[in-house]
């Protein structure tokens, strides 16, 4: 039995001033400074989910908070840890969506795919004063992970932050001195509208401004605080860096000081030094940063590939400080690239080499899923996806027996169990607002051919759970092993072409659902109406199974 740590007042109380009434639209609402440095829990905690008006960049507005904090509390595991979280809907701000769900983003739910926290894939959504307590583990799991809501475009309303799973027995342990919250960097857009406004935009939709740990400033704004990396001379800092935004990508810089890049996406890496770091939605890197040079404040820079892509007046930018050092902003300049990030070079410590015949087409299983957009809304293989009345997990359950049974109509994929699955992404140029980060829940895969890169490699790929499309021409094609049932979502994670229907659902291993409904709690299929006809028939299905 897992103690459940309520994380109220408390938690709160570590990272802000006491709140204030609000001056929003909403009556119900309560206003809070934003939180530096991040607050903590464990992997047992109750994570409450509530509106609170914040102005991470000098901008009042009504936001949807993991603990009512931006970015949402840092989820502390170690190694092996077995993970029970209640997520609370304690929503009322009626600007914005009121039901939710938590994905625990790179964690492949083996054997749970019931908490995958997918909303219309693998659970009904939270509704209004609900909750939905989430138990699973992460077995041969550790690295940098995050969460976030996986409701509409709901986590561009703020419904996101980081996860890390610490190993003692981490391989790369003797290249960094320093490695705990205050090294953990999160780097998002923010939107002064709610998504209920931007969702309405036929287009691409631009951000106001880019927090690093939650913290950034907006064009013609106030000069509002900029989050501070501390660090001290010598020491050697394991930086671990995460793309929570919903669609700019970031490349990523501190000025005079080089990277070392030893994970990718939870996977240790072969070092691998940069200077220039390009960081899409969903993805994580950890590198090491010796602070080697003189005592003084340097830039952190994160550049956006959309909006505004300035550092002028502080916009973009953090501030990483020597011990000593004045409390003053930089006036360190970037310098040419002379080390540029080459995805290619990337390979896994554990030397993992991909799946299956090495060779291009030669998996079990191939498909091409080549995305299109007709009249705004994305497609794959010419089908736009669209969320079902019932989540396929739940259909899967209940008897839906084929994959044509199965809604979304042309958008789920049956796979074959422990067989080896190749999907190519031919970039055609189709698809608008690339490039497109793409994300499998469920899996780690083998990327054997990158973005820039027509050369596969089954030797030694990187192994990541987020990739890009890169641009037009690119083929970029991964494996993976169908060793974990379920129904999968694969998407693109900028959230508003995902919500545009830029997705697929990969139903996996069909025949080994009675694994995971051994563990689904009674409370799960209760997050359904009760007349929904596929949650009569899991009471059924599930009935015959014990």
């Amino acid at each position: 039995m897992f103690l459940h740590i309520v994380l109220t007042g408390c938690l709160l109380a570590s990272s802000h001033a006491a709140s204030i009434t609000s001056r929003s639209n909403s009556e119900l609402s309560q206003r809070s400074p934003p939180s530096a440095p991040p607050s903590t829990i464990g992997p047992v905690a109750e994570l409450t989910i509530v509106n609170r008006v914040i102005a991470p960049d000098g901008f009042e507005r009504s936001a949807t908070l993991a603990g009512g904090i931006f970015p949402g509390p840092l989820i502390k595991a170690q190694k092996h840890d077995n993970f029970s979280i209640n997520v609370v809907n304690q929503l009322q701000d009626k600007s914005m969506p009121l039901s939710t769900s938590v994905h625990w983003h790179g964690i492949h739910q083996e054997k749970t795919n019931w908490a995958d926290g997918t909303s219309f894939i693998t659970q009904c959504p939270i509704p209004p004063n609900g909750s939905f307590l989430h138990q699973f583990s992460a077995p041969n799991q550790t690295g940098t992970y995050w969460y976030h809501s996986h409701f509409s475009t709901q986590y561009c309303d703020g419904l996101r932050g980081p996860l890390v799973i610490y190993d003692p027995d981490d391989p790369h342990k003797d290249l960094y001195d320093v490695d705990d919250e205050s090294t953990v960097l999160t780097l998002s857009d923010w939107f002064h509208d709610p998504t209920t406004v931007l969702n309405k935009i036929l287009g691409a939709v631009t951000d106001n401004s880019t927090l690093i740990n939650g913290l950034g400033r907006y064009p013609g704004g106030p000069m509002s605080p900029l989050s501070v990396i501390n660090v001290e001379q010598g020491k050697r800092y394991r930086f671990r860096i995460l793309g929570l935004s919903c669609d700019a990508s970031y490349n990523f810089t501190i000025d005079g000081h080089t990277m070392t890049i030893i994970e990718a996406d939870g996977i240790e890496t072969v070092p691998e030094t940069v200077d220039t770091l390009p960081v899409f939605a969903g993805q994580r890197y950890s590198v090491v940063v010796h602070a080697n040079q003189s005592v003084g404040n340097y830039w952190v820079r994160a550049l956006p590939n959309i909006g505004n892509q300035s550092f002028a007046d502080g916009l973009n930018q953090a501030i990483l400080r020597y011990e000593g050092a004045p409390e003053e902003d930089p006036t360190s300049s970037p310098g040419p690239s002379v080390l540029p990030f080459n995805e290619a070079s990337l390979a896994s410590l554990m030397n993992i080499p991909a799946p299956g015949v090495p060779e291009i087409g030669k998996a079990d299983v191939s498909i091409n899923l080549v995305a299109g957009n007709v009249n705004g809304l994305f497609t794959i293989n010419n089908v736009s996806y669209h969320s079902p009345p019932t989540p396929v997990l739940l259909q899967m359950l209940s008897g839906a027996q084929h994959p044509s049974d199965l809604l979304p109509i042309g958008s789920v994929y049956e796979l074959p169990p422990n067989k080896v699955v190749e999907i190519t992404l031919p970039n055609t140029g189709a698809a608008p607002g690339g490039p497109h980060p793409m994300h499998l829940h469920g899996h780690k895969f083998a990327v054997v051919r990158v973005a820039g890169n027509s050369t596969p490699n089954f030797v030694n790929p990187i192994w990541r759970d987020t990739v890009s499309m890169g641009t037009v021409g690119d083929n970029v094609t991964f494996r993976f092993v169908t060793d974990n049932a379920g129904p999968w979502f694969f998407h693109c994670h900028i959230d508003f072409h995902l919500n545009n229907g830029f997705a697929a659902v990969m139903a996996e291993a069909r025949d080994q659902l009675p694994i995971v409904s051994a563990s689904i709690p009674e409370t799960w299929a209760s997050l359904c109406p009760t007349d929904n006809p596929y949650t009569k028939s899991y009471g059924t299905f599930n009935t015959s199974l014990t």
